[in-house]
């Protein structure tokens, strides 16, 4: 089932499940049909921050009682693991306020959280502001982008639709880019 299918047919509910599992592009998706009249705008900010919440919740608890189990010991072991608990004990509360934002990093974390035993009322109180913000960007994006295409696309013949496609394709593989450099080096100090 692709993104697209996933919220049209379950709509807040579909932007909830989704964000936990897919991220991002349900977020931005759930933007873009709040966009079109589809769902409320602050129902699919909403759904996607609790969406992230929720499975945030779900990978510390998993961290911090099961961090014994071969699997985590297994993840103890790869690189990501280990630059997030260095993050972590560098900048603390910025880092739980901002590993979701950081490429390569945003499912390990919590599980590393939660094994770092950082205690569940401070876990639970970052990680909800932090999905608030993360929801509401991410939807606001997809709400923004959907008003961009309506007003592009309603000007170009059919044949440019794909140079413009292309074109915030490459802009938006920029800006992640640029995004994944600046937490790569700020993981890396």
């Amino acid at each position: 089932m692709t993104v697209e299918l996933l919220i049209a047919r379950y709509g807040v509910l579909g932007i909830f499940l989704g964000s936990g599992i897919e991220g991002e592009t349900v977020v931005v998706a759930g933007g873009l049909l709040a966009h079109r009249g589809l769902v409320p705008f602050w129902a699919a900010a909403a759904a996607a921050a609790a969406g992230s919440f929720l499975i945030d919740q779900v990978f510390y608890s998993v961290g911090r009682h099961f961090s014994e189990h071969p699997r985590l010991q297994t993840m103890k072991r790869k690189p990501a693991f280990a630059k997030a608990i260095a993050a972590l004990e560098r900048h603390p509360t910025g880092f739980i306020f901002a590993f979701r934002f950081l490429y390569g990093l945003r499912t390990v974390s919590p599980v590393v959280i939660g094994i770092a035993g950082v205690p569940r009322a401070r876990f639970m109180i970052l990680n909800a502001l932090a999905a608030v913000l993360w929801g509401t960007l991410f939807t606001l994006l997809g709400y923004a982008f959907g008003n961009g295409i309506e007003q592009v696309f309603g000007r170009l013949h059919l044949h440019t639709h794909l140079l413009v496609v292309a074109a915030c394709a490459a802009a938006l593989a920029f800006v992640t880019f640029c995004l994944g450099r600046w937490g790569w080096r700020a993981l890396h100090q």
